[in-house]
């Protein structure tokens, strides 16, 4: 079995405890940094599917990048494939962690979640 991608973001304090999380379990992750990952529209739409939440969710609402370009209001507007492509083009705009494995992906760090899949 392939040992899942954890993409995260090193200035994430979030994804520091997420992947603490995983250190302290025993849990052995391939890591991936979101600014230098290559996000595709492809991959983006695959763990959309595996993930099960709206695509809205995919978004960093709290980031800077997501206030700078208006997205609050434009993502009720912007169509599916436009929001895959906005994601894909910068990473940051993604919402981290985001913990891929091969039949689950996991958006960001909820203990519970991660404790019932894994544990």
């Amino acid at each position: 079995m392939n040992a899942p991608i954890f993409v995260c973001y090193s200035r994430c304090t979030t994804c520091k405890k997420a992947e603490n999380w995983l250190t302290d379990n025993g849990i052995t992750v391939n890591v991936s940094d979101i600014k230098e990952a290559q996000l595709t529209e492809q991959g983006l739409r695959s763990w959309h599917e595996k993930n099960g939440m709206s695509l809205k969710q995919f978004f960093n609402t709290s980031g800077l990048k997501y206030e700078e370009l208006g997205l609050k209001d434009k993502l009720t507007t912007i169509r599916e494939d436009e929001q895959y492509a906005l994601l894909a083009i910068d990473g940051i705009l993604v919402k981290r962690p985001i913990l891929v494995g091969t039949e689950k992906v996991f958006l960001g760090f909820k203990e519970k979640d991660w404790q019932e899949h894994f544990l």
